[in-house]
């Protein structure tokens, strides 16, 4: 029997310490992406946790948008209204609570990130100054989900 050996080429010192240095910087980039990532998808699901419930709150706008229609004709029985008020005022304060938030409009400085102009009017006032709001508009936390109807002025 024949033994059969193997040959290995050795390489250099210096091509071995070449080749530790590349892979220790990619396993770095490697490490930094990693915790990037990691760090965005952790402001991903906080930002998601947050928005959450928008469409529970959008689901009760015209809940609210019908009480307030309703409260318009305080000509019933007092206190039928007065309960209405209430629950007005406790499913309002429930919303408010899951950071529900009203949008000023009148007599702001129209905002297209917040208002949307139905009308314009010529007024004394100064332009693109909101005249009167149509239809309220709504905000959770620092986001928009129904933009404020309003009528604007012009010159």
């Amino acid at each position: 029997m024949t033994k059969k050996t193997k040959t290995v080429k050795k390489q250099p010192k210096q091509d071995l310490k070449a080749d530790i240095t590349e892979l220790t910087l990619t396993l770095q980039r490697v490490q930094a992406e990693f915790e990037n990532y990691k760090k965005r998808t952790e402001a991903e699901c906080t930002e998601f946790k947050k928005y959450a419930e928008t469409d529970l709150i959008k689901s009760f706008l015209p809940v609210l948008d019908n009480f307030e229609l309703a409260l318009q004709n305080k000509k019933a029985q007092d206190e039928f209204v007065k309960g209405m008020e209430l629950i007005y005022s406790q499913l309002f304060e429930s919303l408010e609570q899951r950071g529900l938030k009203v949008i000023k409009a009148e007599g702001e400085k129209f905002d297209p990130y917040k208002h949307e102009a139905l009308l314009t009017e010529k007024s004394t006032k100064e332009p693109n100054m909101v005249l009167q709001e149509l239809q309220k508009g709504y905000m959770v936390c620092d986001k928009v989900i129904r933009h404020t109807k309003v009528k604007v002025s012009k010159k």
